[in-house]
């Protein structure tokens, strides 16, 4: 597919190359552990982490959520499908399996069900439905960026859910050839994804081609069955390590935090030096209450209607960091971490059951309405469990 070339907005940020990192240890990504939602295949009950949590109540507050984006009229879609945001249904589709064991739940959830035949509905008729967004409706360029984005979310739900099965299925297969065909084959972005650019940081600003090429290489990564040996796969996994190493050092903190997330997955996308000074980096920005701020990673991002930037910590990135930290070798004994581990224990809601966090782009008060308002509580809550579950899985 032909693009049209694009420029990386993201700001330079210079990283100290070889800094030790106590229990770090190099070669985690050959652990057994392969799915982001392993936690199905426990043999042990979910045990709850110091000063405890509720799953249950997590589990409602992501299902509300989830329902109500899929019954939204501006989340609606043709052909009886929903858009697929960063924001809710993708790490809805992550999170929600981890917490099966300890619903005693045999199955996907009526709402994980309607999220994944939505998905396997427009991967089957990708050259049929209409792209989320369209040039006439909402500029330039629009339409081949909701392709690229929309080729890489569907493989990487598709992929997380067939890696708790241990085969790949063939609508994941074909949602991979989607994502492939939509691979950038010339120009700056060569080995990337044209991404959606609405000017808003962390999932959809003029950096956020970086974003997406994580997390195609997270898709890859997780995917059963050994799917990123073959052949073909490996032609379109070639430019994207080299885009994802090229394109490093101009990356702002969040973005390289899925770039670990995304070298935990594929051994060799990250020399062990790169992983220990992202680890580095990142645990330098952790504050005195042992969580993490999405504004300190965030590049000095301003915000659009001109309000001050949170600067507390905060689920999204508390709970991110603490996960990809275990993702990528940490020991869960290491004091840090056990620090934001007890942070999100510590700063769940018991009453709505989600944890807290805040829009880089505009106040609370200026969201569309108090349902659009909660979009980062839905990514915080989905990332601290993630991060909550994988305690207690070997």
């Amino acid at each position: 597919m032909k693009s049209p070339m694009r420029l990386t907005g993201g700001l330079v940020a210079c990283l100290v190359v070889g800094i030790f990192v106590a229990g770090w240890r190099t070669g985690a990504a050959a652990a057994p552990d392969s799915s982001e939602g392993s936690a199905a295949h426990s043999d042990k009950p979910e045990t709850k982490t110091a000063n405890s949590w509720d799953p249950n109540a997590a589990a409602a507050y992501l299902d509300r959520r989830q329902s109500w984006w899929m019954e939204w009229p501006r989340a609606q879609r043709d052909h009886e499908t929903v858009c697929v945001s960063c924001h809710t249904a993708v790490p809805y589709a992550l999170s929600r399996s981890a917490l099966r064991t300890a619903l005693a739940e045999q199955a996907p959830s009526p709402n994980e069900r309607r999220l994944l035949d939505s998905v396997t509905k427009r991967v089957r008729l990708w050259k049929e439905v209409e792209p989320f967004y369209k040039d006439a409706d909402r500029g330039p360029y629009k339409s081949v960026e909701s392709r690229g984005t929309e080729s890489v979310l569907n493989a990487l739900i598709l992929s997380s859910c067939d890696a708790q099965n241990g085969q790949l299925s063939n609508d994941a297969r074909k949602a991979f050839e989607n994502m492939w065909a939509e691979q950038q084959i010339a120009g700056k972005q060569k080995g990337a994804w044209l991404w959606l650019r609405f000017k808003n940081e962390p999932w959809e600003a003029d950096d956020s081609d970086y974003f997406g090429a994580t997390l195609a290489a997270v898709a890859v990564g997780i995917a059963p069955g050994n799917y990123r040996a073959t052949p073909e796969v490996q032609t379109g996994l070639r430019p994207l390590r080299e885009y994802l190493n090229r394109e490093f050092a101009a990356q702002i903190p969040i973005n390289r935090v899925l770039l670990l997330w995304a070298a935990a997955k594929l051994p060799g996308l990250l020399e062990p030096d790169r992983q220990k000074a992202i680890i580095g980096e990142l645990l330098e920005k952790q504050r005195a209450d042992g969580g993490w701020s999405l504004s300190s990673l965030s590049g000095g991002w301003k915000r659009a209607d001109g309000t001050s930037q949170e600067t507390t910590s905060d689920g999204y990135a508390t709970g991110l960091i603490t996960f990809v930290f275990q993702r990528a070798g940490i020991s869960r004994e290491n004091a840090k971490l056990k620090r934001g581990l007890e942070w999100l224990t510590a700063n769940q809601d018991k009453k709505e059951g989600s944890w807290a966090s805040y829009s880089l782009n505009k106040g609370k008060e200026n969201h569309i309405s108090p349902e659009t308002a909660l979009f980062m509580n839905d990514a915080a809550t989905s990332f601290a469990v993630l991060s909550l579950t994988a305690v207690n899985r070997r």
